[in-house]
Order: C-alpha cells, then structure tokens, then sequence
C-alpha cells in the first residue's frame, strides 16, 4: 500500500489522503482528512482539482469554525456528527482517557453505534458524482474509524488498514506544532503499553474482527443498500 505519495497538498490541511489502492477502492473516490474550515482558497482549489464534490463532516455540532477562505458554493457538505456525545453511558467511560486516543475504542464504539457508522456510509452512497472527503478534527479517530469500515468493505487487509491508521500520527504532531500547541503522547504510549500491545496491533485486530457488512446492517442499511457504497467506490 503506498504512503506518503497518498497524502494531498491542501493547503490549511494536515492529514489528508487519498484512500484509494486497498481491496477495490478507487484511487479519487474517497479522501479522508482533518478539519477543511482551515483551507485555505488554494487548499480548496486543489481539493476540487483532485475532483471531490461531497464533504461529510464528521464533527460534533459544537466543533465546526468559521471557514478560513470561502467554501465553494458548489460543494455539497453533509454533517454526520459520529460521536453520539449525548450517549453518556458509552462515553463516560471513553471520553478524557489515554484510550480515547487510540484504536482502543474503536470496536466498543462499533458495537455501540453502528447506527452513526451506516449513516455516514449512507451519506457517502448517495453522494453525487465526483469524490468524497469524510473529516474530523486531526483526521486520525473519528475518520479512522470510518477509514476502517469502508476499507474493510471494500476488501483492503487488516495490515493494509493499520498502515492507514499509522499514517495519521506524523502529521497530527506537524498540525500541533505549527500552531504552536503541546502535544502529549506519553499517557498514550503508556496506557497501550499496559494493554501489552501497540497502535498498530490494535488497528489491525480490529480491523481483523470487523464484519463491515454486518456492521451496516446493524445500523440499518439493508441488503440493497450495501451495493451502492462499493459501487460508488469501487475501482
């Protein structure tokens, strides 16, 4: 799987990258990223030269900035909060901790909201013609987990998908530095340490354990659904 020649010159971005290459996904199908309201108005001119006309947002309501440079007026844009932050019993457990960090959480999450994936994998079925960005914040978490799903059905490997993941960590350490922000990583390094194992190994088991199909249906996409998402991406 390629790695650094995925990675997107948006300018006001980070973390962005084609996902295309793994399983049968299309190369300029589907992008995920960080935060867009920081492009810049050439960052959003390399984005709609790499063809994406969909953007799904995968932040929570009271996370979205003022854009930095206008977004095209043409561009669709889709908000799919993934969080479900309203579900105290799932994330007062998660929220705040080293795990929440981590791939560590993301089969809970799976298992406790497949509802918000399938939404998400909705959204991106009946985007309209021309690629897809899907984003969060650092472009590494919430977009992780949607990386996972939709790589998953589209037939990539678990190693192929925590190759992924790992791409992600480099360039969240790049963002905090160029805007002059800490960035801790030692309770991270720490708490995966306790566990007895690593990002990697956390990534790719969950990955291992996915039956993305099986996740859709759960949140709701019937078997006619689940066409249109690997038809819309696939190669």
């Amino acid at each position: 799987m390629a790695t650094t020649s995925r990675f997107l010159a948006w300018d006001g971005c980070f973390n962005a990258r084609d996902l295309g290459g793994p399983g049968r996904l299309a190369p300029g199908a589907l992008v995920r990223a960080d935060r867009l309201d920081a492009l810049t108005g050439r960052g959003w001119t390399a984005l709609a030269g790499h063809g994406v006309r969909t953007v799904v947002d995968l932040r929570n309501d009271d996370e979205p900035g003022v854009d930095h440079a206008p977004r095209p007026a043409w561009l669709k844009t889709v908000r799919v909060p993934l969080d479900g932050i309203e579900h105290r019993d799932f994330w007062d457990t998660w929220w705040d901790t080293p795990g929440f960090g981590t791939p560590a959480y993301f089969r809970p999450f799976l298992e406790r909201f497949p509802d918000r994936v399938a939404a998400v994998a909705r959204a991106v079925a009946e985007a309209p013609p021309g690629g897809v960005v899907f984003h969060c914040g650092l472009g590494r978490d919430r977009t992780g987990i949607i990386a996972l799903v939709l790589l998953r059905l589209m037939g990539a490997g678990p190693e192929e998908i925590a190759a992924d993941h790992g791409l992600s960590e480099p360039r969240v350490r790049a963002m905090h530095a160029a805007r002059g922000l800490p960035y801790e990583d030692t309770e991270i390094g720490e708490y995966v340490a306790s566990l007895g194992t690593t990002v990697h190994a956390l990534a790719r088991d969950t990955a291992a354990w996915l039956d993305a199909e099986g996740c859709l249906r759960e949140g709701g996409l019937r078997t006619g659904e689940l066409a249109r998402p690997r038809g819309r991406l696939g190669a």
